[in-house]
């Protein structure tokens, strides 16, 4: 009995600590975040401002897809800070149960998921943008008396944007792997493509001023929402196949194989693994001897969990062991 109290001690006081590094993690996230605002609020007040004075279709399809960034970033800053808050007394305005020490955890897990909930709507916003700027480029080339070239001065705006997003794609990369945070890597991908849009924005505009072609800015703002469109589905996949409870199949095998590595196992009869946010947890059920004591079952579902934990960084692993048939 007191080894089972003491079990459950460190058990719990590990997740405390595994619970803390993620809120670490979610906090720096945050940092990033912030920064990606005030990037992309600057870029788009610079960009439609020079696209009104300018007369550029494809910079202003530009300066909307800043704008969507502005959006992406507000929505993750609110979903991590739902995720971090392990103080209040209610879920939504629902009431929590008793904070137990195994509800404690379980009601963190489910708070790690409203990062995700906040990506996926980000990849929404993304997707009516794009639709958006996409009709604006095929009704502009509808339209041709309303066409005209751009002005000179609508090139520094492509090129402030292209300089300014390549450096905050680098630093959301870069924090995204440090961190091992979804939501940073969902802003570094969206970024790299604000930068591949501003690029083409410059480029287009450039070609618009040296060949006097009037059309070329239309369709410039028609690809951009093409590359703003494409990131959005990106996005939306894959927070929406992580809300559904999709585990990659070939990383569920790596699971398999080392637990089935335990000699005392003599078979992986089912294992499901499923994302919290960024945090892994598993179920498992395995065969064992049929002779087998409980306590030895025990033990050896405790060694489970270390290996997994130490091998994958997995933070919880659920093990049931059956009786081999």
């Amino acid at each position: 009995m007191k080894d089972l109290k003491a079990h459950r001690q460190a058990e719990q006081a590990e997740w405390q600590a595994t619970q803390q590094r993620e809120l670490t993690k979610l906090k720096g996230a945050q940092r990033y975040l912030y920064l990606n605002v005030g990037a992309y609020l600057a870029i788009s007040v610079i960009e439609f401002y020079l696209a009104i004075v300018g007369h550029s279709q494809t910079l202003r399809a530009d300066a909307f897809n800043n704008l969507s960034g502005i959006i992406s970033s507000v929505l993750l800053l609110i979903g991590i800070y739902i995720a971090r808050d392990i103080h209040d007394d209610d879920l939504m305005g629902q009431p929590l149960p008793e904070d137990s020490p195994t509800s404690g955890q379980r009601l963190q897990l489910t708070r790690f998921h409203y990062e995700t909930v906040f990506t996926m709507i980000t990849g929404v916003v993304m997707i009516a943008i794009a639709a958006s700027v996409m009709y604006s480029g095929v009704k502009s080339l509808m339209n041709p008396a309303d066409q005209e070239v751009p002005q000179p001065i609508t090139l520094l705006g492509g090129a402030v944007a292209t300089v300014i997003m390549l450096g905050v794609w680098w630093l959301n990369r870069r924090a995204g792997r440090q961190l091992q945070n979804a939501a940073l890597t969902a802003a570094a991908r969206d970024s790299l493509s604000d930068a591949v849009t501003s690029l083409g924005t410059m480029v287009a505009i450039g070609g618009a001023l040296a060949f006097r072609v009037t059309w070329l800015d239309g369709v410039a703002s028609m690809l951009v929402g093409l590359f703003i469109l494409t990131a959005g589905i990106r996005i939306f996949r894959e927070s929406s196949l992580n809300l559904a409870d999709y585990f990659d199949p070939q990383v569920e095998q790596q699971f398999g194989k080392a637990i089935a590595e335990f000699a005392a196992v003599e078979a992986v009869l089912e294992l499901k693994a499923h994302y919290n946010g960024n945090v892994v947890t598993l179920d498992v059920v395995i065969a064992v001897d049929p002779h087998m004591e409980v306590q030895d079952s025990y033990r050896l579902g405790e060694e489970i969990e270390a290996v997994m934990r130490r091998r994958f960084g997995i933070v919880d692993t659920d093990v049931m062991a059956v009786p081999a048939g």
